[in-house]
């Protein structure tokens, strides 16, 4: 009841303001080792929608860059909602963040989180694709267990499983 009552909110609150979003589409992470970052989401539950290299004037144009030459892969969640774009530049060369490993309270886009059925199984899949566990498990009320993980490109992968 309550969750209907949230949706009949945002919808008034689109229809108000004119927005215009469907979905959120993708979240895209550059990576460095893409085949290292295919099998981490792949122990995550993921699976490859589409791989294929990309480039051109419109790419460059998009980018706002020169000479782009890059690979994706696109990985599914699956319930078939969630997608995350994993890309690998090879021209132009990768710019390195400081820190490079970058805490959760550095602005920007952070962390994305999955739902999953068993942090402890998920930690120990992640774990064997590089995953690290950044500080502890915590529950979270009588609702959820959470965590994150450090995974591919430094990037925050945090974890939520539901207790009801």
């Amino acid at each position: 009841m309550a969750r209907a009552r949230q949706a009949d909110a945002a919808d008034a609150l689109s229809e108000s303001y004119g927005v215009t979003i469907k979905r959120l589409d993708h979240v895209s992470v550059v990576v460095e080792d893409l085949d290292g970052a295919v099998a981490f989401f792949t122990a995550l539950g993921m699976t490859i929608e589409g791989r294929q290299p990309v480039e051109g004037a419109w790419v460059d144009r998009i980018n706002e860059l020169q000479g782009v030459r890059l690979d994706i892969v696109m990985m599914r969640t699956p319930d078939g909602h969630g997608k995350l774009e994993l890309t690998k530049f090879h021209h132009p060369p990768l710019v390195a963040t400081e820190p490079a490993i970058a805490p959760v309270n550095v602005l920007g886009l952070r962390t994305v989180m999955f739902a999953v059925d068993s942090i402890d199984d998920t930690i120990a899949r992640l774990r064997a694709h590089g995953g690290e566990l950044m500080g502890e498990v915590v529950q979270y009320e009588n609702l959820y267990r959470l965590c994150y993980t450090r995974g591919p490109a430094g990037m925050i992968v945090a974890l939520a499983e539901e207790l009801f």
